[in-house]
């Protein structure tokens, strides 16, 4: 999909640095020196233009949030949302997601969140899938122990393969459903794209994973 220029996007993240980590050279990030405190920090990976990490961070003053996306025309419509009512627990990091573990100490994130990702349908980019077992094991080294990673899509080909490929690593499968939104799940916070693709008649689908305690990849 080709994303439309902003303009003056990359004048506007430079401008606001108190809010946003310019990092394409994919620089290490001390994420406890972010927030000044030890709450836990949540990730979204992928967070487009952030209104459901920002609706997170909202709505849970007391968990830390990371919205991480690569590209500054999507990143800058997030940015703008803090800009106009700042929240302490929510910083933006306009970084590559191709190897975030160089990025940031392991073990640390409390939560990994995947939302509507591209799908890259073409059996020659499954690695770049960010369920792929190359980004399963970066999550690995991001998390917590024993701490889980939630994706949502309505791309079914995309999720029977996610699925596949937990099931396939040395992890747990929490929950699984093919049908979010006529389910009784509680708590779900729509992206711009969900609420999008649900007006379409898509169904939204979820799983939620923890990698196995036993396990040292």
């Amino acid at each position: 999909m080709r994303l439309r220029k902003v303009h003056g996007a990359k004048d506007l993240i430079a401008k606001h640095r108190e809010y946003i980590i310019d990092n394409l050279d994919n620089e290490f990030i001390d994420l406890k020196s972010l927030f000044k405190n030890d709450n836990p920090i949540q990730l979204e990976i992928g967070m487009g233009k952030g209104q459901f990490i920002y609706t997170l961070a909202e709505n849970n003053k007391d968990i830390n949030y990371i919205g991480v996306e690569r590209f500054d025309s999507v990143i800058v419509r997030a940015l703008e949302k803090v800009i106009d009512n700042p929240l302490p627990n929510l910083m933006l990091i306009r970084t590559d997601a191709t190897d975030l573990s160089v990025i940031f100490d392991h073990h640390l994130i409390d939560r990994i969140y995947l939302n509507f990702s591209d799908p890259w349908p073409k059996d020659r980019h499954a690695k770049r899938r960010l369920t792929n077992k190359r980004f399963l094991s970066m999550y690995e080294k991001l998390l917590i122990k024993g701490k889980e990673l939630h994706f949502k899509t309505d791309n079914k080909p995309l999720f029977d393969y996610s699925v596949d490929e937990v099931l396939n690593y040395p992890m747990d499968m929490k929950y699984v459903n093919y049908d979010l939104h006529n389910s009784d799940y509680e708590g779900n916070i729509m992206t711009e794209f969900e609420e999008r693709f649900s007006k379409l008649g898509n169904k939204i689908n979820k799983l939620t994973a923890t990698f196995k305690e036993d396990n040292n990849g």
